[in-house]
């Protein structure tokens, strides 16, 4: 298994996870602000088992991917260096749904929606603040996101943010410090440290999730942490 990580998480949070799985580690320099530019969220999007990246994405990296048996689609738009060019790829996409703000997604994922139930949202870190689960049920870190998706009668838990970290920013977003495969939820940091943690773990456990802490300390926002099976 390829676990997709920032280079930046935690040392602890690397240890843990390569147990797992081989991990790549992606960075990029000079492309967007620093903040996000190692995020995996931001330059890549899962897709029927497929990721479409953005084109300009380390020209190493697609090919690391498809050695590991990853199919990879090169995305139309490149990553810019603020918002809202920044957050093409960062749309959630799950055997239902796209859900993103579709002024500014890449032509290459809404190509790719004819069996897919379209739901637009105004936030473009969606996949940041947008944690994907089983059963068509979800967490984020956004109301307005939880707004629409509660209109459609789509199960979501709403989580504040203000607790999980993201150098060089206020806070981070809870999608962002998560990861998903199978029945088990990855996340960076422990929930002991987070206001909204308890009702997680319930949540989660509701579902028949098992969490894995991959480090003791607050959530730590790394763009998501992406498996890709070989």
């Amino acid at each position: 298994m390829l676990i997709i990580i920032d280079k930046r998480i935690p040392r602890e949070a690397k240890q843990k996870l390569a147990f797992f799985g081989e991990l790549a580690e992606f960075e990029t320099s000079g492309i967007t602000y620093e903040a996000i530019s190692g995020h995996p969220d931001i330059f890549m999007c899962e897709l029927e088992g497929q990721l479409v990246v953005a084109p300009n994405i380390p020209e190493s990296f697609p090919e690391q991917l498809r050695k590991h048996g990853a199919g990879v689609i090169m995305g139309e738009s490149p990553v810019g260096a603020k918002y809202p060019e920044s957050v093409h790829y960062n749309a959630v996409v799950t055997e239902k749904y796209m859900i993103h703000n579709f002024r500014h997604t890449d032509s290459s994922l809404t190509n790719r929606t004819d069996n897919l139930d379209l739901i637009h949202v105004d936030q473009g870190y969606c996949r940041c603040n947008l944690l994907p689960l089983k059963n068509d049920h979800f967490i984020t870190s956004d109301a307005g996101i939880q707004k629409v998706l509660t209109r459609f009668h789509i199960d979501v838990l709403y989580v504040d943010p203000r607790d999980i970290l993201l150098p060089g920013k206020k806070h981070g977003f809870f999608g962002g410090a998560c990861g998903v495969f199978n029945d088990h939820v990855f996340t960076l940091g422990s929930l002991d440290h987070f206001n909204d943690g308890g009702k997680v773990s319930e949540y989660l456990s509701g579902l028949g999730y098992q969490i894995i802490e991959l480090y003791d300390g607050p959530l730590f926002d790394g763009g998501s942490i992406f498996f890709l099976e070989s």
